[in-house]
Formats: C-alpha cells, sequence, structure tokens
C-alpha cells in the first residue's frame, strides 16, 4: 500500500522540499499552508507531475481550536481521495522566526514562538493520532541552536527545545503502537525564514558559514532528502533521535 505523508507547512521553503522528496520517495502527500493558497496548489502539481497524489489544506498550526476541524476535513479527504481512514507519516514543519534579545522580546513574540513551535505541534499531533496508522512515523523540526546559542533566538530556541524534549516523550508513550518519533534539528539554511534573513544578508549568511566545517550555509536540498529518508522502510529502527543536519555548526 502506498504511504502517505502529511507535511505541515509546506508552501515553500523546507516544507516544500521536503514534500517534493517524500513524494520523489515514493509516497503520497498532504500539505498544509496557513495563507499561501496558490503557492500551496503549486506544490501540489509538482507533486502530480512525479506521478504522485497530492493535497493541500489550510491550517494555522497556532490556532488549537481549529484542529479537530482540521482532523474531519483531512479524515474526509483521506476517504475521497485514498479511500483511506489514515495516514502514515507526520512531519511538523510549520514554523517562523522572531529575533530579538531576552530584553526586547515581547509577550506577544513569545507566545505566538510558543504557539507555534511547541503547543500546535502538541496538540495537532494529538489530534491527529487516530489518524495516523500503526507502524508510522512522526519528526518534529526543531534547530541547531539548540545545541548552540546565537544572539537573538532565545524563546525560538527555547520553545524548539521543548519540542526536542516532547518527541523523546511520543516515542515512549507511542512506542506500542510501532510509531517512530524523530527530531531534525537544521542548522542555518537559506530560505525566506525569518524574512530570508540568511538568504538575503550577505554578513549574516558569511557569519554562520564560518561557523559550519564545510564552509557554507545549508539549502533545502540539503535538508528535505534527510527527512524523507527518515521516512523510508529501511530506517525504521531509528526512533527518540534528535538528528542534527548543519555541515557541522560548531563543532
Amino acid at each position: 500500500m502506498t504511504k502517505i505523508a502529511l507535511i505541515t507547512g509546506a508552501s515553500r521553503g523546507l516544507g516544500r522540499n521536503t514534500a517534493l522528496n517524500i513524494a520523489r520517495n515514493g509516497s503520497d502527500v498532504i500539505i498544509t499552508y496557513q495563507s499561501r493558497q496558490q503557492d500551496a496548489e503549486a506544490v501540489v502539481a509538482e507533486i502530480a507531475g512525479i506521478g504522485r497524489k497530492a493535497i493541500a489544506l489550510q491550517l494555522d498550526v497556532s490556532d488549537v481550536s481549529t484542529f479537530a476541524s482540521f482532523a474531519d476535513r483531512l479524515r474526509t479527504m483521506l476517504r475521497k481521495t485514498w479511500q483511506r481512514d489514515t495516514f502514515d507519516h507526520l512531519v511538523n514543519n510549520a514554523g517562523h522566526g522572531d529575533m530579538a534579545s531576552i530584553t526586547e522580546t515581547t509577550e506577544a513574540q513569545f507566545d505566538k514562538l510558543v504557539n507555534v513551535h511547541f503547543k500546535g505541534v502538541f496538540f495537532l499531533t494529538q489530534a491527529l493520532l487516530p489518524l495516523i496508522a500503526d507502524g508510522g512515523r512522526i519528526v518534529n523540526l526543531s534547530t541547531g541552536l539548540t545545541r548552540v546559542s546565537f544572539p537573538g533566538f532565545s524563546a525560538y530556541a527555547a520553545a524548539k527545545g521543548a519540542v526536542e524534549v516532547l518527541s523523546v516523550y511520543m516515542a515512549k508513550e507511542l512506542g506500542s503502537r510501532g510509531i517512530a518519533v524523530n527530531t531534525v534539528a537544521p542548522g542555518a539554511i537559506e530560505t525566506d525564514f525569518l524574512g530570508g534573513a540568511v538568504r538575503d544578508t550577505p554578513d549574516l549568511n558569511k557569519t554562520f558559514a564560518g561557523m559550519t566545517s564545510l564552509g557554507r550555509v545549508g539549502q533545502p536540498d540539503d535538508i528535505g532528502p534527510m527527512i524523507a529518508s527518515l521516512l523510508r522502510e529501511d530506517n525504521r529502527w531509528i526512533n527518540a533521535q534528535r538528528i542534527e543536519v548543519s555541515g557541522g555548526q560548531v563543532i
């Protein structure tokens, strides 16, 4: 039976790259988007061009109150598109960046980071667990900034650190269902994350490149294939791990 993967926040950037690589590995794909419907539909078309089925569903991962209705919509689309009641793989990718020092971080900034990167991951996964097939996989996205510090990312990194701990607990509690859970922690990547800061700010790009043993910052193609590889059957024994994909950042 063909596997089905759901990737949140996959209309662009790292999520888009991950969705395309999962499709190239032979899975069908469900992507979510917050507001960029046209971009999401373009990703769906790209996946169809690979020869896999794909759909896009709107979702705001910061709004827990919508998760039950999202699960209902997802259940309906699974039956309509695949004649199934479950999907196999969940990639909690959706996120945003907000850079501020501890002294300048506002409560609103803090709350949004926690709601998107931690609370949203916790309760969306909870809402979708009845739809995840036994023997499935969950991949939660973290960051290399939970291992090393960089000024301005305290709240963001703390929220991602919470996700890393959560992933271990998920792996333990879901092990009886054969569901493996891992965390992928990218280093600095050239995407439009944080307004494209790493991609479009030469000094920042140079700074992160100098922190990396391979001498450059990452590209989406450095990360998406790795996430897709975690979902392959031959990686079934990897569980409860934090896997940093950073080209050797600060070693």
